[in-house]
């Protein structure tokens, strides 16, 4: 029998008017708001990330050119997600502008749809929790591909510390139209026993590998030069983050 998660808001409840949702959260405790009008598990009560999501949220806009950009992807048996990242060097801040979440898919329809978005843009691929031999295969394939990719650190406390420095700091922003994001953003916490309840967490575990090893990789778009004869393009420039 196979299993599926709705999750709603009320911003999903048509019947809410803006006045009905400001009375009802106006006798709603602070700390329970967002898991009774989102969902959201209740903090100090297993969230991972204890930041509301209005504080992450930001209407998108376009990304410059000159700000460099990486992407990761996280593959497993059900799922595959991948998220792309750009930094505003001068706030040394990172913006989460795209993800994709898509139910198992050949490689070349993933490949396709990273491509899509830049093939010019460097990324990090988990293999799947696979050997690392077989990790390596796969990210050959991908790199047959036309990918430019790398396999992340996956160390899970560290990478979720670092992720979560960047939260409470202000630094990591995520643009309102990534819904996968926030879909999995809302239900990611640990059990009773503090492990991490490994369910719906494909993008989440995708942010982690970026944040952890993707920065490192990130480059600027090439600029097109003209010249007498022909089209070339200037290299693209890296060593995009200053530090944590």
């Amino acid at each position: 029998m196979s299993k599926f998660l709705v999750s709603a808001t009320w911003e999903d409840v048509p019947h809410l008017t803006p006045e009905t949702k400001a009375q009802l959260l106006a006798s709603i405790p602070a700390f329970q708001r967002d898991a009774r009008s989102k969902g959201i598990p209740q903090l100090g009560s297993g969230a991972i990330y204890q930041i509301s999501e209005d504080d992450l949220r930001i209407a998108p806009f376009s990304i410059p050119d000159h700000w460099p950009r990486a992407w990761a992807l996280d593959t497993g048996w059900n799922w595959n997600a991948a998220v792309w990242m750009a930094l505003d060097r001068e706030a040394q801040t990172l913006y989460l502008y795209d993800c994709l979440k898509r139910a198992t898919v050949e490689p070349a329809v993933i490949i396709d749809a990273i491509r899509a978005r830049g093939d010019w843009i460097p990324g990090v691929a988990d293999a799947a929790d696979i050997n690392k031999t077989d990790g390596q295969q796969t990210i050959r394939l991908y790199q047959r591909g036309g990918l430019d990719v790398q396999l992340p650190d996956k160390s899970v406390e560290a990478g979720i510390l670092e992720v979560w420095q960047l939260l409470a700091a202000g630094r990591l922003k995520v643009f309102a139209s990534c819904g996968p994001f926030f879909e999995e953003y809302r239900l990611y916490r640990r059990d009773e026993k503090g492990r991490i309840v490994k369910e719906n967490d494909h993008v989440l575990d995708a942010v982690r590998y970026l944040v952890r090893s993707g920065r490192a990789r990130m480059i600027t778009k090439p600029v097109k030069e003209e010249h007498h004869g022909g089209e070339t393009f200037s290299a693209p420039s890296g060593q995009a983050w200053m530090g944590t």
